[in-house]
């Protein structure tokens, strides 16, 4: 046998603390106020019209809001960072879409 080579893993070893979110997880939707985050691409808001439209079937009664940001930046660093919070305020939980 000529050359012997190490078979590396691309992936790094898994953190073993378990990945929490910045929120809990609404359980059910009905009665809440649902926002709908989009971001610049163009694909990206006609995907949440799909989703309202195919959630509007499941929750004829369903309060939706929409966010578009139309930068490619972080909305927390952007001039839209006070509309963007008074936007949170009002909805009880945020469905988002990247165009990619």
């Amino acid at each position: 046998m000529g050359d012997q080579y190490d078979v590396l893993s691309p992936w790094a070893d898994a953190d073993p603390k378990p990945v929490n979110g910045i929120t809990s997880r609404v359980t059910d939707v009905k009665g809440k106020k649902i926002g709908l985050f989009s971001n610049y691409k163009r694909a990206a808001p006609l995907i949440l019209i799909a989703v309202e439209r195919k959630l509007k079937e499941r929750l004829p009664d369903g309060e939706f809001s929409s966010f578009l940001f139309r930068q490619n930046a972080d909305v927390s660093e952007s001039a839209e960072k006070a509309n963007f919070e008074s936007w949170l305020k009002g909805v009880d939980t945020v469905i988002a879409a990247v165009g990619d």
